[in-house]
């Protein structure tokens, strides 16, 4: 076999060998590749080791053992082609994509398909509609859910992932290890939490990574633990303005979130001031305070402060109010020259009154030499130093808090020297006006039994009444009438009378007597 004497033709054959020993040398060493992909993309299947003159090739694409790709096809198709390097472009990857691929190559001469590549396309999906549940739990509106406090908490995890996922529950970014189910590779996960408390509030991520493509999708849920305080609201008041205004105030602290507070009349409902609502942004939202007056106040006997919380519990604090009332002695007497002291209490009021001493003249009376104002627990005094006569009139013991304002009079009589000793004879003359009448009771008393009659007796004689108790029926025989029977069983009173001749006849009266006691009564 001679050489051809051409030497374009002695080069071209030269650069043919070489095409062949190159082609030989990459089919001996078959490269095989792992690609992987999502579904739905567009994936390049890539030759490797191609030749220098890679134009002078023709490829091929097969799949598990099948062409599914040629240059020039009769009918090209969207989805499978053949770039002009090789390549084999896959559009919109579908799960039936996935499979062994091998690239081949032949010169344009015809020689024989010799494999340049080998590469396994995996095709992954997802993670996709994975979704948190987690009950009972309420919804705000910022899409915030909340629980109350010590409820039972169920958390559940799904999604779709292919070939497969790992699914696992985390809060605030650290893992739930102690709960069991909060980490699986099924297509779902579920765990939860009994008497959940306040430290259980957070961000719970619930994550899903595909175990191909390593792709990792997150869903979020803000969970809050709302609780109530355990106390009851406390209210009190402050002095603003003595005595006209004060502040009403009302806490209830403790509670997550802050509660909504609201004054109250008792016995009419009127709202007097309405506190924040949950969503308030207010610095002092467990503490609602309110101004009163008397034109607010003037017919509340009791006000409420009334808690709400969002879980529920109501609870509530009240205090009665009432209106000054100053008690005290409302006349005095003095004698000028002296000190005297007036005073008053007032320990009813609520809010707690301010009182005061004034004159007459609504003039308020202040410490100076003339007068000592003192206030010892409510107990409230007014010393004057050295009454006089233009001391004397009306004071008073004036009180005010926001329901009402009232005064105890108090008249001072002030008294002279003079008039103490007229006091002094008066009391003299009837203590001797009364000694008198006591020596003439005692007289009569003691001489009960002897009465003097005068009226029907001569001037010239005496009579004297004798009476006698006697259980007898009768007395005289003769000298005497028949006196009635007894009566109701009680005995008889005898009457005897003795007249004494104005002589000395005491022997013949003697005698008489001494008949008389000798007579019975028939």
């Amino acid at each position: 076999m001679g050489f051809p004497d051409n030497p374009t033709m002695i080069i071209s054959a030269i650069v043919l060998y070489l095409l062949l020993l190159s082609h030989q040398a990459v089919s001996e060493e078959q490269v095989q590749r792992y690609v992987i992909r999502e579904k739905g993309e567009n994936a390049v299947l890539q030759c490797l080791d191609q030749p220098v003159n890679a134009s002078s090739l023709l490829y091929r694409w097969k799949k598990s053992g099948t062409v599914v790709a040629t240059p020039n096809p009769l009918k090209p198709s969207e989805h499978l082609s053949i770039s002009n390097n090789g390549s084999l472009w896959i559009s919109g990857l579908q799960a039936t994509d996935e499979g062994q691929y091998e690239c081949e190559s032949q010169t344009k001469d015809g020689s024989s398909w010799q494999t340049l590549s080998n590469i396994l396309l995996r095709v992954a999906e997802g993670p996709t509609s994975i979704s948190l549940a987690i009950k009972p739990a309420t919804l705000l509106q910022n899409g915030t859910l909340y629980v109350t406090k010590g409820s039972y908490v169920y958390f559940n995890c799904s999604s779709e992932s292919f070939p497969s996922q790992n699914l696992t529950w985390t809060v605030e970014d650290l893992a739930l290890d102690g709960y069991d189910g909060a980490s699986g590779n099924k297509s779902f996960i579920e765990f939860s939490i009994r008497n959940i408390q306040p430290s259980d509030q957070g961000i719970y991520t619930c994550t899903s990574q595909n175990t191909l493509s390593k792709t990792t999708v997150n869903k979020s849920q803000e969970l809050l633990v709302y609780y109530a305080p355990e106390r009851h609201p406390e209210c009190s008041w402050v002095i603003v303005n003595e005595p006209f205004d004060f502040l009403f105030i009302c806490s209830w602290c403790g509670g997550y979130p802050v509660p909504t507070l609201d004054w109250h009349e008792v016995l009419e409902e009127n709202v007097i001031a309405k506190g924040p609502t949950i969503n308030s942004t207010s610095q002092e939202t467990e503490r609602l305070e309110v101004h009163v007056n008397r034109f607010i106040l003037h017919d509340v006997k009791e006000v409420k402060c009334i808690g709400h919380h969002v879980t529920g519990v109501e609870k509530a604090c009240s205090f009665e109010l009432k209106r000054p009332y100053p008690l005290g002695d409302p006349l005095v007497t003095a004698l000028e020259g002296s000190n005297i002291t007036l005073s008053c209490t007032e320990t009813d009021s609520l809010p707690p009154a301010k009182t005061v001493w004034k004159q007459k003249d609504n003039k308020i009376i202040n410490t100076t030499s003339k007068y000592i104002v003192s206030d010892n627990k409510l107990n409230y005094k007014l010393i004057i130093i050295n009454v006089t006569k233009e001391d004397e009139g009306a004071y008073y013991c004036y009180s005010e808090n926001p329901l009402d304002a009232r005064a105890l009079e108090v008249f001072l009589t002030v008294k002279t020297s003079a008039d103490n000793g007229g006091a002094v004879v008066g009391v003299f003359v009837s203590i001797l006006i009364m000694m008198i009448g006591v020596t003439v009771g005692v007289t009569v008393y003691s001489k009960r039994d002897r009465l003097c009659i005068g009226n029907h007796l001569d001037d010239n004689r005496g009579d004297i009444l004798s009476l006698v108790d006697s259980d007898e029926e009768e007395i005289f025989h003769h000298t005497v009438p028949q006196l009635p029977p007894l009566t109701n069983g009680h005995a008889t009173t005898l009457v005897e009378i003795h007249r004494i001749p104005s002589s000395d006849h005491e022997d013949k009266a003697d005698g008489t007597n001494q008949h008389n006691d000798q007579t019975h009564p028939e």
